[in-house]
Formats: structure tokens, sequence, C-alpha cells
């Protein structure tokens, strides 16, 4: 078996949550993490090794993990992988690092063995990340939703995103563990920021949908994680609070530490604006421009948003 033509997988990075939609919204963008596969053994081996990886990953890299979950939830007998890994996707950065590494080990098994469902993918991508949102993204592209039901497979919702708006992401040097961000989060919220919250994220997706941007800026808005991370995320209040007419809308990217603002144009200036304000706190941090990772693009095309490090 050859798999010389269909060696190389690339994976976007994503922004989830997006404001109000905890666990539920994301968004892939053009940032990537790359697989290329170096090695098969058809000896029944059903393992997956790194050789490289760059940036560096102590302990079992989730490509890894991924592939030998795949492994044992459909009970095939597969041959020995060897890939390198690329990562252009900043680790504990709220960009779906984690995601895009375990989908890319899901895409590795698939290419050893066989296509597997979208729900199959999914599952098996919750049941290591703890949730679907950013894995649902880097799965399918573009902006998705999920549907988590107990005892059966997740399933994920495509929305259309207009390709005029980009997000304009900041990036602090240091970084933020999803686990840590997600322990500063109470187990109970008031009724009225459950509705505040369900208004707007669903206001956001008919914004979105329509082409209504001048909804965005109040329907990103969030009173269920990012108040209670504010603390964790360098400069947050500050980005949020950014008054530019150009800025369509503000939130914490992920469980975070990188924030995001929408635009649809004056985008080098608007990078400025936002790294102005991490360069006025002292905190170093890098400000990309990213497109949206729409579902037809082919891997080939895929490349990372420009950057300038503040």
């Amino acid at each position: 078996m050859s798999f010389k033509s269909i060696s190389d997988i690339s994976v976007p990075a994503s922004v989830a949550n997006l404001g109000g939609g905890f666990d539920t919204l994301a968004v892939a963008v053009q940032l990537y993490l790359r697989v290329r596969i170096v090695d098969v053994r058809a000896d029944g081996g059903t393992a997956l090794s790194v050789s490289e990886s760059s940036p560096p990953v102590r302990g079992r890299n989730a490509v890894e993990r991924a592939f030998e979950a795949a492994a044992r939830w459909t009970g095939l007998k597969v041959p020995s992988v060897t890939v390198t890994v690329e990562s252009d996707i900043p680790m504990a950065a709220g960009l779906g690092s984690s995601a895009a590494a375990v989908v890319a080990g899901l895409r590795v098994f698939e290419r050893v063995t066989r296509p597997l469902p979208d729900g199959v993918l999914l599952a098996i991508a919750a049941s290591l990340e703890g949730h679907a949102d950013n894995a649902a993204a880097a799965l399918l592209g573009g902006l998705t939703s999920v549907i988590e039901r107990q005892g059966q497979e997740p399933e994920a919702l495509r929305w259309d995103w207009p390709d005029e708006l980009r997000l304009i992401v900041a990036t602090p040097a240091a970084g933020l563990s999803t686990s840590k961000a997600r322990a500063a989060l109470s187990d109970v919220i008031p009724r009225a920021d459950a509705v505040f919250n369900l208004q707007r994220v669903l206001a956001l997706v008919h914004a979105l949908q329509s082409g209504e941007y001048g909804r965005l800026r109040e329907a990103a808005q969030d009173r269920w994680h990012q108040p209670a991370r504010a603390a964790l995320v360098p400069q947050l209040a500050a980005v949020l609070a950014l008054d530019d007419p150009e800025i369509l809308g503000a939130f914490l990217s992920g469980a975070g530490p990188s924030t995001a603002i929408l635009a649809r144009r004056d985008f080098d200036r608007l990078e400025q604006v936002v790294g102005a304000t991490y360069q006025r706190a002292g905190c170093p941090a890098t400000v990309r421009t990213l497109r949206v990772h729409q579902p037809a693009h082919a891997a080939k095309e895929a490349f990372a948003g420009h950057g300038r490090t503040v």
C-alpha cells in the first residue's frame, strides 16, 4: 500500500466560545498543525509514533493518543505508523492546539484504514478533550456548534461564516492551561446571566448569517466564563473595552489567554491598536490577523496568518 500521495495532513486552529457560546460555538482559523506520514509498516502493530515534533511536546503527543483511541474505538488492527509533526498553533493559548493534534491523529488513522463518520470522529475527540467545540471546528472547518447527548455521539452543526470577516487574535507570551481556566468557573450561574448569554449567542449566529454586523458588538458579550477568567488573562478587560468603529466585536479566545476581535477591514491598523494595548501594560504578545478556514479549503492551500510580536 502506498501513502506517498496522501502523506501530508493539515488541521486548523480554532477560536471557541465567541463570547457567550461556551462549549458550543467554535470557528476554524488559518493557523495550522501539519502531520507528515513518513513510514507505514503493515505489521498490525496498531501504534503511531512521532519521530520529530516542532515545537517539542513533553510526554505523549496528542496525535499518538488520538490514533490509539481510534483503534480502541473501532477495534481495527492497523499498521504501525511514524509521523513528524509541525505546528504553528501556540500551545496553551486558547487556540485549540490540543484539539488540532487530536484531529490530526484521527486523520492519520483514517488514512491508513478507512474514512470514519463525523459523529465517530467527534465522539473520540470529545472523549479525549472533554468537550467537542474545538474538535468540531478542526474537523469540519468554518463555524460550528455542537450538541452533546448522554450516551450518544456528539453532533456538529455547520453555520455560514462571512468571508469578509477576519479575527485579529492577540496571544500573550505566557500560556494558560485549559484545566486552570476551567477551575476558575463556578458550577452554578444566576438565571439572569443564563438568559443574557442565550439571548446574545442567538443574536451572534443571526448576525453572522444575515450580515447584520452592527449587532456583533453586543452579541459577543458574555456573563458565564469571561468575568471569572479575567484575573487569569492579561489585558482581557482592556481588549473587551476597545472602542474603535472598525471593531465589530471582542471576546476571549477559548479558555485564553488569547483574545480576539472581529473586523472586516483596516486589519493592519487594528493589529497595532490591539498590540498597543499589550505594550502599554508591558505584556509581550503576538498579534495575528486570521482568516477563517472554510470547509472547502484544501490542505495544500493552508497558510498561517501574518503576525507581529509586541
